[in-house]
C-alpha cells in the first residue's frame, strides 16, 4: 500500500457514515464510582455516558494511545492499565450510522485518585463534561456498548484496583 500511495494511485473517499476503527476507552474506578464523559444524541433526544478516551494515531499501540488520550483530554497520567476486552459496535449517532472497534481498559492513576467525587471536569480539547457516577446508580447507557459487561467482570475479579 505504501508504494501505491507514493505512486499516487490511492483515492480518498468521502464516507457517508462514521467509522472509528480503533478507539481506546478507559474506565477509572474509585469508591464505587466510575469517571465518565457525558454526551447527548440530539436527534434521538437521549443522553449517555462514555468511557474516556479517543482514537489511535498511526504507529501507536492500544496502551500508548490510551495514555496519550488521557493526557490530552484531561491532563492526567495513567500508572497502570489492564485490557478488559475489545468490543465492536454498529450504531447510529446524530442520525448517522457508525461502526467502532474499541479496546476497553481498566486504568489507575494517582492523578485520577485526587479528583473529588463531586468534581465537574471537561475534556480539554472539546469541552464535553466529565464526572464521577455511582456505578450502582447508573441509569444511562454506557458506551461503547459492551463496556458495562466488561466493567462488571472487572469489578467481580480479584485483579488489583484502588478503592
Amino acid at each position: 500500500m505504501e508504494s501505491a500511495i507514493k505512486a499516487g494511485k490511492c483515492q480518498t473517499y468521502k464516507l457517508k457514515h462514521a467509522y472509528h476503527p480503533k478507539p481506546r476507552r478507559g474506565l477509572p474506578i474509585r469508591n464505587g464510582h466510575l469517571l465518565v464523559e457525558e454526551g447527548e444524541d440530539t436527534v434521538k433526544g437521549s443522553s449517555y455516558v462514555r468511557a474516556i478516551g479517543g482514537g489511535i494515531d498511526f504507529g501507536e499501540t492500544a496502551e500508548i494511545a490510551l495514555r496519550r488520550e488521557f493526557r490530552e483530554e484531561l491532563g492526567l497520567e495513567l500508572i497502570d492499565v489492564w485490557l478488559l476486552g475489545v468490543v465492536e459496535n454498529f450504531f447510529e449517532y446524530e442520525g448517522r450510522p457508525g461502526h467502532q472497534i474499541a479496546h476497553v481498559f481498566a486504568v489507575e492513576s494517582t492523578d485520577i485518585d485526587s479528583i473529588a467525587l463531586d468534581a465537574q471536569l471537561h475534556i480539554l480539547d472539546e469541552g464535553s463534561p466529565v464526572r464521577w457516577i455511582n456505578i450502582e446508580q447508573l441509569n444511562k447507557p454506557l458506551y461503547p456498548e459492551g463496556a458495562d459487561a466488561l466493567l462488571q467482570v472487572w469489578l467481580e475479579s480479584s485483579k488489583p484496583r484502588r478503592t
